[in-house]
Parts: structure tokens; C-alpha cells; sequence
């Protein structure tokens, strides 16, 4: 099932205002039976409405057309996270490649914990995503291709949006662990990449535990 949520930090606030509701609901009852049941209801009416009207006020995606490249060059966007050093996402760049003059930017998103990337302490989440962004360019430049690498915003869509509007590429890959264990296939980072570039769209599935055996 897809994530409704469009961030864990999203996730997490709703948590914190799910807690909030049900102690408020605790304490009136405590108070007052009747204006427990009071609260509960004016409660329950504000969230429905909240929801609804979120639903009717969130305008349809509109695909962004990077601008085009230079002509000489074919230009390939890579966002992977984990995966980054994952043998078949070193492959498919391989081949999507072919004997075209390519350049590579491969963005790792640093991810993080909401209440880390609140109180601002990223530097772990960095010193992580930069690691494993070394290792693969290291890989990646080691069978010849051109490739360059940064670190990108914690949200994948986010980063994909910033890397499109500066990079400019031809084509995108995205790179996720298996159905069931990436997180970025339960938010539908997958689909919602499809859905706001107009850009031509690879996803790679790289089974780190497979690799490793």
C-alpha cells in the first residue's frame, strides 16, 4: 500500500498530532464524561474536515520539462540512496551509456530521522550518504564512465527536482532496495518521479543481500 504521507517528517507530525488528540480526549473525559464525548466529536469533525479539504485543494502534478542538454553530450540523472553501490544499478548505467559521450551525476539523498533533521543534526545522515557516494563513484569511474556526484536533499523527490533544474539530463534512474524492504517504494517516490518529470524514466531494483552473497 502506498504511503499517504509525502515525507517522513509529515509522518511524524501527524504521530505527534494523533498523541495530542487522544490525550485532549483523556483529559476532558477525565473532567467530564459528557464533555469527553463533546471533545472527541468537535475533534473528530476538524481532522474529517482538515482531510477533505486537503483532498480537494492538492492541484494535479504538473510535469516539468528540464531544459535540453548540450548536443554533444547525453546527460544521465541517478538518485539511489543504499543502493547506490549495488552491482545492477552499475550496470544499467553501463548500458544506458552504450558508446555515447555520457555524463553521470549521481545524487545520494542524506537521509535522516525527523526528530534529527528538526533539531538540525544531519551531519551523521551526510557523513553516511557522502561515504557511500565515494565507493560508488570510485566503482563507476574504475569501468570508465564519466560521472560526478553530490549530495542531495533528504526528500528524493526534492533532490530529483533540484538535480533536474541544474544538471539538465536526458534521461533519469532511480534506485531502490526490493518490494517490501524500501521505504521509497512505500511513498511512491517511483511513481511521483514519473508524474512530475517529463523526462524518460529507468527504476532499478538492487538486492544489496543477494550481492553480497
Amino acid at each position: 500500500m502506498q504511503n499517504p504521507f509525502r515525507s517522513e517528517e509529515a509522518a511524524f507530525r501527524f504521530v505527534l498530532m494523533t498523541i495530542g488528540y487522544f490525550v485532549l480526549i483523556v483529559i476532558a473525559a477525565a473532567i467530564d464524561t459528557w464533555l469527553g464525548v463533546a471533545v472527541f466529536v468537535v475533534l473528530s469533525g476538524a481532522v474529517a474536515w482538515w482531510f477533505s479539504l486537503r483532498r480537494t485543494q492538492s492541484p494535479p502534478p504538473v510535469k516539468q520539462h528540464p531544459a535540453a542538454s548540450p548536443p554533444s553530450e547525453h546527460r544521465i540523472l541517478v538518485v539511489a540512496n543504499e543502493t547506490v553501490g549495488g552491482a545492477e544499478l552499475l550496470g544499467t548505467i553501463q548500458e544506458h551509456a552504450g558508446d555515447q559521450f555520457v555524463r553521470v551525476l549521481v545524487v545520494v539523498p542524506a537521509l535522516n530521522s525527523p526528530l534529527k533533521h528538526w533539531v538540525s543534526d544531519e551531519d551523521g545522515a551526510r557523513d553516511a550518504a557522502q561515504d557511500r557516494l565515494f565507493d560508488s563513484l570510485t566503482a563507476m569511474r574504475a569501468v570508465g564512465l564519466n560521472v560526478e556526484g553530490e549530495i542531495g536533499d533528504g526528500d528524493p523527490i526534492q533532490a530529483l527536482e533540484d538535480a533536474v533544474r541544474t544538471f539538465r539530463p536526458d534521461e533519469l534512474i532511480i534506485s531502490t532496495h526490493p518490494a517490501g524492504r524500501s521505504h521509497w517504494l512505500e511513498r511512491g517516490v517511483v511513481e511521483k518521479a514519473r508524474e512530475r518529470f517529463d523526462v524518460p524514466l529507468t527504476h532499478v531494483i538492487v538486492d544489496l543481500d543477494a550481492d553480497r552473497h
